[in-house]
């Protein structure tokens, strides 16, 4: 029993470590593009930066409490932050404020192609291995060689990439559903033309969009992200032959 919970706090501290850098990163994408766009409101709140307490100060519930009692009640790890923004500046530019909403999923975007390429040239050099077609998941897309060296930080660092790479995806493409509060919402609205993005921007205004806007996607992004995970697994795979 000491040994199940020494692993699963283990398991939890990895992945609260790639949980709270996909965030902050997609935080700070959000607030650095602001700023360049002339809205300073999420630079004078601290949040253009990579250290990640400004933005656990700000959604302390969405970056603490929740990961951590989704993830020990159901395994894997669920949140939320945010990034504040003048209203006003987004409808005098709402071009610049697509072009924000866009930079949080274009920066968990980046990640995952970075966690990819680290996983590919590994897998090319053998130091992991594709598991068993039975064993392959959202957190074990590699696992150390049998009968290789046993190595202290080899399975952390194929759980770490593997989590890396399909939770930066997950969050790439949920947060791409245009419906309120997630970034397609704010992307459709600004880069839409006028017309058609002011109608998008009252309807999206409407009561309780948001609440409803999230139980739609919730129910609508099992269909999208399964084909994903079965494309990425495959680009990963492809030129790698099964042990």
């Amino acid at each position: 029993m000491p040994e199940e919970i020494a692993a699963s706090i283990g398991r939890f501290g990895i992945w609260y470590v790639v949980f709270l850098f996909a965030l902050t990163l997609h935080e700070a994408a959000h607030a650095f593009v602001a700023w360049l766009g002339g809205d300073e409101t999420a630079y004078q709140g601290g949040q253009v930066t990579l250290n990640p307490m400004p933005h656990i100060r700000r959604e302390i519930f969405g970056t603490v409490i929740i990961p951590v009692v989704t993830f020990f009640f159901s395994g894997w790890m669920m949140g939320w932050a945010s990034t504040p923004y003048d209203p006003e500046w987004g409808e005098r530019y709402p071009k610049r404020q697509g072009i924000m909403s866009a930079a949080g999923p274009v920066a968990n975007l980046l990640q995952a192609a970075a966690a990819f390429a680290i996983l590919k040239v590994l897998l090319l050099r053998g130091y992991f291995v594709i598991p068993a077609l039975d064993r392959i998941g959202f957190e074990r897309l590699v696992v150390p060689p049998s009968g290789a060296a046993a190595s202290s930080l080899a399975e952390p660092l194929a759980l770490a990439l593997s989590v890396a790479l399909n939770l930066n995806v997950l969050l790439f493409l949920f947060n791409l559903i245009p419906l309120p509060p997630l970034d397609g919402a704010g992307m459709l609205k600004g880069l839409a033309p006028g017309a058609a993005g002011r109608f998008y921007a009252t309807f999206l205004s409407s009561p309780g969009m948001s609440i409803i806007g999230l139980l739609i996607a919730w129910q609508v992004f099992g269909y999208v992200f399964q084909p994903a995970f079965t494309i990425l697994v495959n680009l990963l795979y492809w030129g790698i032959p099964f042990h």
